[in-house]
């Protein structure tokens, strides 16, 4: 798989069937891995390992409603009081980060109302903050450390 311009972590492998499947910690079991996963699986290490996220906070694919179609949320970590805090959508790194990424991510956010907004490829990533009063977003060089 592809280096991604996050940190390198270990991750338990396995090949089955001329596939190669990638342990989900959280979900505790192996899932495909695919280019997508492969970032998602890092992303969410890095909230762990270098935000101080607790994985207890962290939920992958969760269904969000979005004009009465069902979508997934690749990463949403919650606030102690279990409030949607970030949302994070993952892409392959050879998907190209566009408007139409912001604007999936701004859907889901119309139901999810997180105050974070993260938009990765693995090799570029966008961290965002919510201003609900403006109805829009503002960009941050990183976001911020679990407290």
């Amino acid at each position: 798989m592809q280096k991604l311009n996050l940190p390198h972590y270990k991750f338990k492998l396995k090949s089955n069937e001329n596939k190669t499947f990638i342990f989900d910690n959280l979900r505790k079991k192996y899932m495909v891995l695919t280019p997508e996963e492969w970032v998602r699986q890092h992303f969410v290490q890095f909230l762990i390992e270098e935000k101080n996220y607790p994985p207890t906070l962290i939920a992958i694919e969760k269904q969000v409603v979005v004009n009465n179609l069902k979508k997934r949320s690749d990463i949403l970590v919650f606030d102690k009081e279990g409030n949607p805090d970030i949302i994070v959508e993952c892409k392959a790194p050879k998907i190209k980060i566009t408007q139409a990424t912001f604007d999936q991510i701004a859907r889901y956010n119309s139901k999810l109302n997180a105050n974070f907004l993260i938009v990765t490829n693995g090799l570029t990533h966008f961290y965002c903050k919510m201003d609900f009063k403006k109805e829009t977003y503002v960009f941050l060089k990183e976001i911020p450390n679990y407290s």
